[in-house]
């Protein structure tokens, strides 16, 4: 990575750790980023798209599922290891000076899984549902953006990491949702 962007990088995430740093934050950004925490709108999505769609809808779900396995694997096992990017926390020059607000986690940075995850859900639902309901576009992105900004305030990604990992997990969702509308193409929203 050319050195204006890494020094880009490492000011930003300086920014978003340290300068934004206030007690709601330290309180709300832990549990934006806890996929635990988001475990009722997953399930609100399965039970809606299985029983607003029957059999359509049991396969949109399993190609939305499949469209977030390939993602999280594909960025956890193939991407980082061969990126090899350290965390902030891990980061000899931002370790010195980062925030960490959770455990540091392991393994390496670039591209953030949960970015790359929750855009891969938010390009899918928004492929899908966009024409029917205009509001799920700005609705999910913002939501899977909120997860990306807490990862990096609570020090364990760069914002590149997050911004490299919603590219790609919306290429994948995107990816995986034009595979369900060739699969299926009587599907109507």
């Amino acid at each position: 990575m050319p050195d204006f962007l890494l020094n880009f990088d490492r000011h930003l995430f300086y920014f978003i750790n340290h300068d934004l740093s206030n007690t709601f934050f330290d309180w709300l950004m832990p549990l934006m980023r806890n996929p635990k925490f988001w475990i009722p709108l997953y399930l609100f999505i399965i039970t809606f798209c299985i029983w607003r769609y029957k059999r359509q809808g049991t396969i949109l779900v399993v190609f939305l599922a499949l469209a977030v396995g390939f993602a999280d694997y594909s960025s956890a096992s193939i991407i980082k290891p061969n990126i090899s990017r350290l965390r902030p926390c891990r980061d000899p020059i931002t370790a010195q000076t980062d925030i960490s607000r959770v455990a540091c986690g392991t393994g390496y940075s670039f591209p953030s899984t949960h970015a790359t995850d929750h855009f891969a859900i938010a390009a899918f639902l928004s492929f899908m549902f966009f024409k029917r309901w205009r509001w799920v576009l700005p609705v999910t992105i913002l939501w899977a953006a909120i997860i990306c900004f807490a990862q990096v305030y609570v020090g364990v990604h760069y914002p590149l990491d997050v911004t490299g990992g919603a590219i790609y997990g919306s290429l994948v969702g995107v990816m995986f949702a034009i595979g369900f509308r060739r699969f299926i193409p009587s599907f109507k929203a």
